[in-house]
């Protein structure tokens, strides 16, 4: 079993280019959680740090980009949604962070998890120093 400070976190980094949303959103998670380290423990954050680039290309399946729609409340009446092709537009680390969010454990530990979690919408990022590995993925499993 895991001990909180004696986990070594490596850094991974992900080339959103044509990837679909969900598929890369589960990959994510898997790292963010650290369920692809063989000493996996619930309740201590055994994840690794992830950076993701590329994130205005990242694709969905279908129509989905024009169906589905984003919705929340404003404090007004009504609702306000934008749909999925909207908000890549204006925000397109939104899309990965919230597809993310969603996958983790809806604990106390998911919010220290999704701090590890980088995001940028160009190919550059200021990470270079944490030498971040390719991450790989393998059918179903991720390494």
């Amino acid at each position: 079993m895991a001990k909180a400070g004696q986990v070594e976190k490596s850094w991974h980094i992900v080339d959103a280019s044509d990837e679909v949303l969900g598929r890369l959103a589960s990959d994510i998670a898997v790292l963010l959680m650290g369920k692809h380290r063989p000493e996996y423990t619930p309740h201590v954050d055994c994840g690794d740090f992830v950076i993701v680039t590329n994130a205005e290309k990242v694709a969905m399946t279908g129509n989905k980009m024009g169906d589905r729609h984003y919705t929340w409340y404003t404090g007004y009446p009504g609702l306000r949604l934008e749909s999925y092709g909207d908000r890549q537009e204006r925000k397109p680390e939104d899309l990965i962070f919230h597809a993310v969010r969603r996958m983790l454990p809806k604990n106390k530990l998911a919010r220290q998890m999704i701090k590890k979690l980088k995001i940028y919408s160009g190919a550059e990022h200021p990470h270079a120093a944490q030498n971040p590995q390719p991450m790989v993925r393998t059918g179903k499993k991720v390494v």
